[in-house]
């Protein structure tokens, strides 16, 4: 028999908007063809295990509705009328329609926009090169991680933490705010090493019984936005039963004594009245975290989605100071790693370009922004052009209606770089195609490990698809915007920027496929003290002098917490829309991005809302219903799951479908709302009051 000629594999990175960032094995099968996708057993953290959608890249990258072409509207906004056109004639047109913008009210009518669609340094920051160069409108991001990021940076005064490796070595894995088997795998894969190795204990806290905790031995399912009392009461069983490292707290944290005091009042009987949670189990689940010094809390973005959230992260990580968890090695609490890579960024982005007198609009506002609202607009002119890279808001922005009335202004100039007709391309004026990661040169940073990693172009892109920065460079041109940046090409500007940030050079990267940026075990478990100039955990944070992405403070910060607590501050029920609504993470999609593969819809279905049987009882709601969830926002109608996993008063609808997925098109998004938390803004995705009622007859 002859032997199978085996198929060539090229290493790459996965560019997704996930902590994970996997090392990646690509098969190639031309030089335009890709097979099945691997992960990297080399890499120590990823260690050769990737998510199911990414496995099947290849239905992504060749599918046949990829955009290929530019494309110019020829009928209405949201028709999805378009004909073919070239790629100078769209250009110049761009060119022309900012110009007159500019020339109309200022630079400052233009707004690029964009995301995590890649989270590539070069592909993803690199518009901010053109807006800084032009002195467009700034934008403030606030989707999903300045509640957490504050949250955690507010008590150890830095984003980092211990290494995430070190789970594989706790004596218990508490996975708190995150559901890793639909999110981030790899987390399950070090927290389950850990048990077979060591028999630690996995513990999963969320608003309902996720997937991951399948996989758990204690699963605390609380009401959404009680985190922090679940951390309060959980710390009060810590100090009365002797389980607080009297000795750590007295030197590395600055009020342990009143933090006391302030939660003699606040134990599990009291939390169980705000979290659902019974006092036993809080009770078990402190003397856990008690006994079990070597605690390992991996905290994640769910603390993002509340109103509250950035004082629920701040209080869960307050636990592990109070245990002194972070004084062993798989001990600690960790959300991400983003401050071990001190990255400079000034040739990526044209720092030196950069007007602090221009505004910075608020990304999540963009319904506002767009219909003219003049607190959303900072008193200045209206935006009238757009260039969007890596985002889709008419699916993920709060504020739907609003949104899609924005996009629909007829003096809206509007750019779309993408890989799909998205529910954003369908406004736009001008479309055009946009390389996938396996078709450019990047680099990446870890948000939930430690590495630098160099994803390389493999193949080549189909029809006249362009790279990020080769748009921006295109635009640069023709709008008389100057800086080196944008006479270099993206491997020249990874070089650059790896030896101003001091990690060598692209060819030892790419000779190594990555680096390991970890901090030495002292540093990285401040072990010399937190990152405040006193080495002292802030039990007691200044909240809005925290060292985190800030436009100044918004929301409530005022009436903010002085002390870990719950902060009553969510959208809860009222008489009229009495149930509370989080929209969680899918398996097989990730926010807007995979919707469009075949197998990853095959297998999540169709939309859904998950719903107690005795609450849909109530309501006459039988599985498979149709029913409207209505708030003061609008109304979606979703078809119910009747799941007994779910607290009572709670729904939960998993994944961003694309709103042309709902009978009258409009998505799960309708329903959330745009107000800004505290203290520095964000999206409180989870965190939206709705009424629900079945549907007769169906629509």
């Amino acid at each position: 028999m002859n032997a199978r000629t085996p198929i060539p594999r090229r290493s790459s990175v996965c560019p997704h908007d996930c902590p994970s960032t996997c090392a990646l094995e690509v098969e190639i099968l031309d030089e335009r063809t890709i097979g099945r996708v691997y992960g990297d057993p080399a890499h120590s953290y990823t260690a050769g295990v990737i998510c199911a959608k990414v496995a099947r890249y290849a239905e992504r990258i060749h599918h046949p509705d990829r955009l290929v072409h530019p494309l110019i509207r020829t009928g209405p906004k949201g028709t999805r009328q378009f004909r073919r056109a070239s790629w100078d004639e769209a250009l110049d047109r761009i060119a022309g329609r900012f110009l007159a913008a500019e020339a109309a009210h200022g630079p400052q009518a233009v707004w690029p926009y964009y995301y995590a669609g890649t989270m590539g340094l070069v592909m993803r920051d690199g518009i901010n090169r053109l807006r800084h160069a032009k002195k467009y409108s700034g934008m403030f991001a606030t989707f999903c991680t300045n509640m957490a990021w504050t949250g955690y940076i507010a008590g150890t005064g830095r984003l980092a933490g211990p290494d995430p490796r070190e789970m594989a070595k706790s004596d218990c894995v508490v996975i708190w705010g995150t559901n890793p088997v639909h999110t981030q795998v790899n987390v399950m894969t070090h927290a389950m090493r850990a048990r077979k190795e060591r028999g630690a204990k996995i513990v999963v806290v969320d608003v309902y019984e996720t997937a991951s905790m399948k996989q758990a031995d204690v699963k605390l399912v609380l009401r959404p936005g009680t985190d922090g009392a679940l951390a309060c009461a959980v710390m009060h069983v810590l100090f009365r039963d002797g389980y607080a490292d009297r000795d750590y707290l007295a030197r590395y944290a600055d009020c342990p004594g009143e933090l006391e005091a302030h939660l003699a009042s606040r134990g599990p009987a009291w939390a169980e009245a705000i979290t659902g949670i019974p006092a036993e189990e809080i009770e078990a689940f402190a003397r856990l975290v008690g006994e079990r010094k070597r605690t390992f809390f991996r905290l994640g973005y769910g603390f993002s989605r509340s109103r509250n959230g950035t004082v629920n992260m701040h209080a869960a990580a307050s636990i592990a100071v109070a245990t002194g968890a972070f004084q062993y090695e798989g001990g600690g609490a960790f959300h991400n790693n983003g401050a071990i890579y001190h990255w400079d960024k000034g040739l990526i982005e044209a720092h030196d370009l950069r007007d602090p007198s221009v505004r910075q609009l608020n990304q999540s506002q963009i319904g506002r922004v767009l219909t003219g609202d003049a607190q959303a607009l900072l008193q200045g002119p209206p935006v009238t052009a757009m260039l969007i890279q890596n985002t889709n808001p008419v699916s993920v922005a709060p504020e739907q209606e609003r949104v899609k009335a924005g996009f629909a202004r007829e003096d809206l100039f509007t750019v779309v770089h993408e890989h799909f007709m998205t529910e954003t391309a369908a406004y736009a004026d001008v479309v055009l195609p946009a390389t996938m990661f396996l078709e450019h040169d990047d680099v990446y940073q870890g948000g939930g490990h430690q590495h630098i990693q160099l994803g390389a172009k493999v193949v080549e892109p189909p029809g006249e698809c362009r790279s990020n920065h080769d748009l921006i460079v295109e635009l640069a041109r023709r709008l008389g915007a100057d800086h080196p940046g944008f006479a270099m090409s993206p491997r020249e500007i990874i070089d650059a920027t790896l030896k101003a940030s001091g990690w060598g050079d692209l060819a030892s990267l790419e000779a190594g496929k990555w680096i390991d940026a970890q901090p030495d075990f002292r540093t990285a478990h401040y072990l010399d003290g937190f990152a405040w100039p006193d080495g002292k955990f802030r039990f007691k944070p200044d909240w809005t002098r925290t060292p985190a992405p800030s436009a100044g403070p918004m929301g409530p910060h005022e009436a903010m917490p002085a002390l870990p607590d719950h902060w009553a501050v969510t959208e809860e029920g009222t008489d009229a829309h009495p149930f509370r609504l989080a929209t969680s993470p899918a398996r097989h999609f990730l926010n807007s991005t995979f919707t469009e593969m075949p197998t990853s819809r095959e297998k999540e279905g169709y939309p859904t809302v998950m719903i107690h049987p005795v609450d849909a009882a109530a309501l006459g709601i039988a599985e498979d219903d149709w029913v409207a969830l209505e708030n003061d926002r609008g109304r979606v109608l979703i078809r119910a799951r009747l799941f007994e996993g779910v607290r009572r008063g709670v729904l939960i609808a998993e994944s961003i479908w694309p709103n042309a997925a709902y009978p009258d098109g409009r998505g799960i998004n309708t329903l959330t709302g745009a107000d800004q938390v505290a203290p520095f803004g964000g999206t409180a995705y989870h965190d939206n009051r709705v009424s629900v009622r079945r549907l007769h007859p169906s629509p």
